[in-house]
């Protein structure tokens, strides 16, 4: 049985006092700066100099260093840097300034739970972890709402790291509407899990898949695109906002029964089988010593099949359709100013 934690069980002064470091101003760093900033607490930034991520924390107001300034000055330090880069950095630039009675905070428990990150017995170590993208953690709080988080706690020499971890929490808008306590190792299974068999992975080949089969039926691709990916946001909002039942009761009755009917046979007991295997990877390490590798070696698996997604058929017809849909031309520019 879970629990839930609401504003009501999250104490602010807890973290009033504190020296707050965030070290990365990407999509969950700025939410978390300015929302924490916005609460009323000791918010400096860390970020590469002259970067456009370190300009635009300057731009919103925020004290700024370097991640070795920032984590020597702090009491409490989070980690908001991609997950591949944490080690290093941490054996860097953070681990000589840590200090007896210092917190660690991450948003995501890779480096912990797979022991690429060993903090001393004397820190405190905690995790918040938003379920939504940063930019909707720092528009919920805007609008005085809030996106669930999930929090845990790894360390606990001062016995306050709980209570730190709640006002963290509810600093960036999260006990508005709910927080789940659970471990890192739980958070850190289940969200490799589902990024691989299900959001990242399993949606991204089932589009693929369905796309090139009607191609290779001779339909258009742009109603193959249209029918297999453009309307998979409809669907996904519907399970979002109610659930399977509110899906299936928004469609047509055709389009239920067809669901119900065929879905099993797309994904079948041997497609359960393998997402135990998937599972059995990420549980055992497999996954997390795969990945560290390609980052080691420079990331040549990673290269290869971002390339082969760019040039799949479903995103050639993709990128001219979009073009012509005014409201989505945000969407592309972000992915050419990241390529």
């Amino acid at each position: 049985m879970i629990n839930m934690y609401y504003d009501r069980d999250a104490d602010l002064a807890v973290l009033e006092a504190k020296k707050i470091a965030i070290l990365g101003y990407g999509s969950q760093g700025h939410a978390h700066a300015l929302n924490l900033n916005d609460s009323g607490m000791n918010v400096r930034v860390a970020d590469r100099k002259g970067s456009k991520a370190w300009e635009r924390a300057r731009k919103d107001g925020l004290e700024l260093g370097t991640v070795a300034e920032v984590s020597q000055w702090a009491d409490v330090i989070m980690v908001l840097l991609p997950d591949q880069y944490q080690k290093e950095v941490y054996d860097r630039e953070i681990a000589p300034h840590l200090k007896p009675g210092d917190t660690l905070a991450f948003a995501h428990g890779f480096n912990i739970h797979f022991k690429q990150i060993v903090p001393p017995d004397e820190v405190n170590v905690m995790m918040i972890a938003p379920k939504g993208p940063g930019h909707l953690v720092r528009r919920t709080y805007l609008d005085g709402k809030g996106v669930p988080c999930l929090f845990a706690v790894h360390q606990d020499p001062s016995g306050q790291t709980k209570a730190l971890a709640l006002a963290w929490t509810r600093g960036i808008g999260g006990t508005r509407a709910g927080a789940i306590e659970t471990t890192f190792k739980d958070e850190t299974e289940t969200d490799l899990f589902g990024e691989q068999a299900v959001l990242c992975g399993g949606s991204a080949e089932l589009i693929k898949a369905g796309f090139e089969t009607l191609v290779e039926a001779g339909y258009p691709p742009e109603l193959a695109y249209f029918e297999c990916l453009h309307e998979m946001k409809l669907i996904v909002d519907l399970y979002y906002e109610g659930g399977l039942s509110l899906m299936n009761y928004s469609v047509s009755d055709t389009a239920e029964y067809g669901g119900m009917t065929r879905g099993s046979r797309i994904i079948t007991d041997q497609t359960r089988a393998e997402m135990k295997r998937i599972l059995r990877d990420v549980q055992n390490g497999e996954f997390a010593k795969e990945w560290i590798k390609e980052n080691a070696d420079g990331q040549p698996e990673m290269k290869k099949l971002r390339a082969a997604t760019q040039a799949h058929g479903i995103e050639q017809v993709g990128v001219r359709l979009r073009k012509m849909m005014s409201w989505l031309n945000a969407g592309q520019a972000k992915i050419e100013v990241s390529g």
